[in-house]
């Protein structure tokens, strides 16, 4: 009698890390997938957001001057993240040189970033996203 109970036990303690290895297993990949849900919707609300405003932007003819290499520009498109490929973007810096292209030379634009309104007032360096949406009329969400 003693020996099939002395089975039985050893099984269950076989059983016992097996379930709970798994258990572990199955919590962490909860815990791992809700991280990744929160993050990405958190990332597509905000990108969402911001591409509308870049857009009316877009649609109201503003116009931001920048070069690759202006450390105020970087900053200026790190505002905007995903959605400043909705920007009205002219790019003034030529590869390889820090002359200026053409069309910025002909505009007048000396110093980046430059924003060019639609009424032709201009402004200089990173604007915050506000003072864009107040001079723009466009609203920001």
């Amino acid at each position: 009698m003693s020996n099939p109970g002395k089975k039985r036990k050893a099984q269950r303690e076989q059983q016992q890390p097996s379930g709970s290895w798994m258990r572990k297993l199955l919590y962490a990949l909860l815990i791992v997938a809700a991280f990744a849900a929160a993050y990405y919707l958190g990332l597509r609300r905000r990108t969402s957001r911001l591409d509308a405003f870049a857009q009316c932007l877009t649609s109201k003819q503003l116009k931001m001057y920048g070069a690759y290499w202006c450390p105020h520009c970087a900053e200026q498109k790190e505002m905007f993240g995903t959605s400043f490929q909705y920007v009205p973007y002219v790019e003034c810096g030529i590869k390889g040189s820090r002359d200026e292209a053409p069309v910025c030379a002909q505009a007048g634009v000396k110093h980046f970033p430059t924003w060019q309104f639609p009424d032709g007032e201009r402004r200089e360096g990173a604007l915050a996203l506000q003072t864009l949406s107040q001079k723009s009329g466009c609203p920001l969400p």
